[in-house]
């Protein structure tokens, strides 16, 4: 199987002079930290990331690069954390023209830090912009960011083995128009903060609530597109989840409201059979869904431990049928926040039904460990996916203004 996501052709490499000016086609870089006495105390990012919850905790630095129609991209900065200053009338405040990506940075063995597959989030994220007819920041942009925020931000990354450092980039239209048109100037935004796993630090299995009243996506919108305007109107959703014991959301088709697509903002797993012989189900991405980054990791696992992987439809009915019967013998839903997170319940207008034992099992723990074990590199990377961050870049992050080549 393709380990690329295959999400966006890349342009080619933009190089920057050494003088720190931009060429035509070249992106200039600036960098202007914190000086070294401003900087938290290795004792106050302990005690600030002892129970970070969840995009609360974020690092002292963050990157900015913007794009305008005469220049291009340009002016990437990396500086300290700090507001930014809109006028009223940003269109991406009024139109949504807004998308994001989410990826992981991890403590190493070595003491070192590695980018969980960044190139593949960028070719994501260019994904998304062009469906939002947005510029797309180039590959190597993105991952320069990350390099750059990593170096300078390192210390933040937490040795804790249930914790990580989650990135969000955020490109979103600055034009002070309210015409219904795409903006003609953007910002590219890199932020950090300190995190346990999406359900907490003991992962425990989840209850899902299979909603049939609101739609996520439908053919032809912006499901597969990592855009903001896809997330709030799950909130509704979400509470209904609440209010039937539920901790998530099952998403179905928009046309039929009978066939399994996403969970929240994460995609499923369905495992019939046991051990070696075991099969993983999985719904096929069909411009509704999102095309998740560790749903194509999986993939790739379960193929190298000799697991079948299907891509096929499942209706509701089905799902509660096989499991029922035990054909069906766990489910999982996984994401970059979520990881792996077992599925131990279903609950619809229905009734609900169990999966398996209502516990993480085998397969999905067999997987989530190697997964674990692979980004935290305790396991050879086989496949190339750690962006690594040399521990001496810590020193040089301190330095003057200067320019990078992508």
């Amino acid at each position: 199987m393709n380990q690329s996501l295959l999400l966006a052709d890349v342009t080619a490499p933009e190089d920057v002079t050494a003088a720190g000016v931009a060429a035509p086609g070249r992106i200039s870089w600036t960098r202007t930290p914190l000086p070294a006495s401003d900087l938290a105390t290795a004792a106050q990012i302990a005690e600030r990331c002892a129970q970070p919850a969840f995009g609360q905790v974020f690092t002292e630095h963050m990157v900015s690069a913007r794009w305008s129609e005469d220049r291009g991209w340009h002016d990437a900065r990396l500086r300290p954390w700090g507001p930014l200053v809109l006028d009223p009338a940003t269109v991406g405040l009024h139109y949504g023209q807004v998308v994001f990506e989410g990826l992981k940075a991890f403590r190493q063995q070595d003491g070192s830090v590695a980018a969980f597959r960044p190139a593949d989030h960028a070719r994501r994220m260019r994904r998304s912009a062009r469906r939002l007819a947005m510029p797309e920041p180039p590959e190597e942009l993105f991952v320069e960011s990350v390099r750059e925020l990593l170096a300078q931000d390192q210390r933040w990354v937490p040795q804790a083995p249930t914790q990580s450092l989650y990135l969000r980039p955020l490109l979103f239209a600055t034009d002070m128009s309210l015409a219904l048109r795409p903006s003609r100037s953007y910002e590219f935004l890199l932020l950090a903060f300190v995190t346990e796993a999406f359900f907490g630090p003991a992962a425990p299995s989840v209850a899902v609530w299979i909603c049939e009243q609101y739609t996520r996506a439908a053919p032809g919108g912006t499901g597969e597109a990592k855009c903001a305007g896809n997330y709030a109107p799950g909130y509704l959703a979400q509470a209904e989840a609440a209010e039937h014991g539920c901790q998530q959301v099952v998403w179905l088709d928009a046309a039929e409201h009978r066939w399994v697509e996403e969970m929240g903002g994460m995609n499923l797993f369905f495992v019939y059979g046991e051990g070696a012989g075991a099969t993983l189900v999985t719904p096929p991405l069909t411009g509704t869904l999102l095309p998740g980054v560790t749903r194509n990791t999986l993939q790739i696992l379960a193929a190298d431990l000799g697991l079948t992987i299907e891509e096929r439809r499942l209706t509701v009915d089905q799902w509660r049928a096989d499991a029922e019967s035990g054909a069906m013998t766990e489910a999982f839903a996984c994401g970059t926040a979520a990881v792996v997170t077992p599925v131990s319940r279903a609950v619809s207008a229905e009734g609900s039904w169990q999966i398996g034992d209502g516990k993480a099992g085998p397969t999905t723990a067999k997987l989530h460990a190697l997964l674990a074990d692979i980004q935290r590199g305790r396991t050879p990377d086989r496949h190339g996916w750690l962006d690594r961050i040399p521990s001496a870049a810590a020193g040089s992050a301190a330095g003057p203004a200067r320019t990078i080549a992508p």
